[in-house]
């Protein structure tokens, strides 16, 4: 079965990926790569971070490496993961991987999922139009970014 499809979860929602889905929120401490989403995409317009379905017999760690290379060309050997936040919905879940990357890490859209994708400073993303997945999880990421890098 594909992973790439909606699913219902427990609390009545419609999600992306048969087995869940995972993202990489890449960090400087001080900042965070964002893409701003196409218009082909779901919420397209709204800015987030790399991600997308979970294969079966995938961790989340390997899906949101997978998901930053297909979208943002990331080589993973520039970035060290860390902690995971997992966004549960009753038997769906998204979880964010945390990616401490260098300050001159460069990535660039290279699918039709995204049309820029550039670092903002973590004072600045609230202020985006954000996916709206993203902008409930943000309060937690951002505390969760100060946690793990002091910022």
């Amino acid at each position: 079965m594909s992973a790439n499809t909606f699913v219902r979860c427990g609390q009545r929602h419609w999600h992306w990926g048969r087995y869940g889905a995972a993202g990489l929120l890449i960090t400087d401490g001080a900042r965070v790569v964002l893409q701003h989403r196409s218009i082909r995409t779901h919420e397209g317009g709204a800015w987030a971070f790399a991600g997308g379905a979970r294969e079966r017999h995938e961790t989340a760690r390997d899906a949101a490496l997978r998901e930053a290379a297909e979208e943002t060309g990331l080589d993973h050997t520039a970035v060290k993961t860390g902690a995971e936040w997992v966004d549960d919905h009753d038997g769906w879940t998204y979880t964010t991987v945390l990616a401490q990357a260098a300050p001159d890490l460069l990535l660039q859209p290279i699918n039709f999922e995204s049309t820029e994708v550039r670092w903002w400073a973590i004072d600045e993303v609230a202020g985006l139009k954000l996916h709206s997945g993203f902008a409930a999880a943000w309060p937690t990421l951002r505390e969760l970014i100060a946690e793990h890098y002091g910022s």
